[in-house]
């Protein structure tokens, strides 16, 4: 006799009545809050010392059916950008353009495994690097989180066609981004706030957090690719090798079957696009892209305008497919400008993706109705990615509303007394780490949490920048496993992967990255760091 392991939906519904018990149990109190003008003249709103007080209990029942209509209002801006995303790349399917890229990429591996070094290393491991390489630095340096969901619908059928699984595929994006938001270096939205909130020099101590980046990846890029590896040797020994059955049916890469043409709507896209990237250069002449807390100005639209006309009309000579490739390309660059320079966030990212999936419509000649369907057709296909991720937003409205996480704040910040500095500062660490189930946003956590330990951190004679560093860590791990981060769940809903087997997978990964998390604290207590 086989037990039926719970769906998705069940699992994140089944914490939600959780949750809602948790209102009953737990005493329900708040925090006052003011608002703090930091050093970049944006206003934070955060907690008054010394102010947790005890409300009347509002204990939920039948609000556990109505906190699932408010997380859908509470993530509206995620739901709409799966969507978005979802409808767009149906529609740059639909082109084979993916699939071109997919048979030259691997055409191009197979030439590079003649070279005997590079066979001998792996290629693919070099080329799995590369990519986690680069998603990590994203995650370190401006934060990237949310945008990965755009990613993940490129890097899992890329992962399967190289013989890997939906699971890798996540990995290389998602979780890679995530390592290097944990390790983050530069992260404006973790430490940037964070050291704001404790009157640090923002970005101060960063040659430590480059020595914990470089550690972390190296722990999490080598689990990545043994896994990898054993998916490779195997392929059946996946978790979701059934599963994936979705995307070797609906990515295949025959070449045989590939017809490379150019039609005359492909050039007219072309001009479309060129006008508007052009006006948008006429407009933003020089860009200022912040880097951590350094800026600096560069004429980023006009280069990249100029680029993507020059390399869009050669890449047009050879096939359509080639330049709806460099029309996807460019819109990563245009991502970056925009994350960088314009404070860019779901919704003018998802409008970006959004006008590339109309292009590469237009380029393949359809029309405005063939368009629209299969817009409709992407955000059906994606649509239980989109409502899982309004499910689970209903755990943080029963806590939320059932007054109960400034209560499970405080109750753990008082448990920091009477303990030596390695155990206050583990503490601290462990009750981060436990926070960022019930509360994933790392600005909103640092708001909460920050102003009671930090001044808690000079009593005890801990650096408060071993205390940004453990809330740092604290939340960054548990982001790859807590089923009330969005940005989780609704990669795992793009990737087809069950919450249940991606938490068999990961969990060992949490594991080993919140031990080595506190291994990496403990040197702030002893050595004398550069801003610590």
């Amino acid at each position: 006799m086989f037990k039926k392991v719970p769906h998705t939906y069940v699992i994140v519904f089944s914490i939600i009545v959780l949750a809602a018990i948790l209102t009953w149990i737990i005493p329900a109190g708040e925090f006052d809050r003011t608002v703090k003008v930091m050093e970049d003249g944006r206003e934070r709103t955060v907690i008054v010392d010394n102010s947790f007080h005890k409300v009347e209990s509002e204990p939920q029942t039948w609000q556990i059916f109505t906190s699932i209509f408010n997380g859908f209002v509470a993530q509206s801006h995620i739901i709409v950008f799966i969507l978005l995303i979802g409808g767009a790349f149906w529609i740059l399917n639909a082109s084979k353009a993916l699939d071109v890229g997919i048979v030259a990429f691997i055409n191009a591996t197979k030439r590079l495994e003649q070279n005997k070094l590079l066979k001998k290393i792996g290629v693919d491991n070099i080329v799995m690097i590369l990519i986690m390489t680069l998603f990590s630095l994203f995650g370190a340096i401006f934060g990237m989180s949310e945008e990965t969901i755009a990613f993940v619908i490129i890097l899992v059928p890329l992962a399967i066609s190289m013989g890997y699984d939906s699971i890798t595929g996540v990995c290389l994006v998602y979780v890679a981004a995530h390592l290097g938001f944990a390790g983050a270096i530069l992260n404006p939205f973790t430490i940037g706030i964070a050291q704001g909130l404790s009157d640090l020099p923002v970005f101060s101590g960063w040659e430590y957090r480059i020595i914990c980046w470089l550690i972390i990846n190296f722990i999490g890029f080598g689990f990545i690719l043994l896994y990898a590896r054993k998916i490779k040797r195997n392929p059946k020994k996946s978790l979701t090798y059934n599963i994936d059955e979705y995307w070797r049916r609906n990515q295949g890469t025959n070449e045989e079957k590939l017809n490379y043409y150019t039609p005359k709507s492909g050039w007219i896209s072309f001009l479309l696009v060129s006008i508007v990237l052009i006006l948008f250069s006429i407009t933003y002449p020089d860009s200022t892209l912040k880097i951590g807390n350094s800026q600096f100005h560069f004429p980023a639209l006009p280069v990249a305008t100029a680029l993507f006309i020059i390399i869009s009309f050669f890449t047009l000579r050879k096939s359509v497919h080639f330049y709806i490739l460099n029309l996807l390309a460019f819109t990563i660059v245009f991502l970056i400008i925009g994350v960088m320079g314009y404070d860019w966030y779901v919704m003018e990212i998802g409008g970006l993706f959004f006008g590339m999936g109309l292009a590469s419509g237009i380029a393949i000649n359809k029309s405005a109705n063939d368009i629209t369907k299969l817009f409709i057709e992407g955000a059906k296909d994606i649509f239980s990615a989109a409502f899982i991720v309004g499910i689970a937003g209903g755990i943080i409205i029963i806590l939320t509303d059932g007054k109960i996480v400034d209560t499970i704040m405080y109750g753990l910040s008082k448990s920091m007394q009477n303990f030596s500095k390695e155990g206050s500062l583990g503490i601290m660490y462990g009750i981060q780490t436990f926070l960022n189930i019930i509360i994933p946003s790392g600005s909103a956590k640092a708001a909460l949490t920050i102003p009671i330990m930090a001044p808690f951190s000079d009593l005890i004679e801990i650096s408060r920048q071993s205390t940004v560093l453990a809330f740092q860590f604290g939340d960054g791990f548990t982001n790859m496993i807590t089923p009330t981060s969005g940005v989780l769940i609704g990669c795992l809903g793009i990737a087809k992967i069950p919450y249940n087997i991606w938490f068999k997978f990961i969990w060992k990964l949490i594991l080993i990255l919140i031990i080595l998390g506190f291994l990496l604290l403990l040197p702030t207590l002893y050595l004398n760091l550069n801003g610590f």
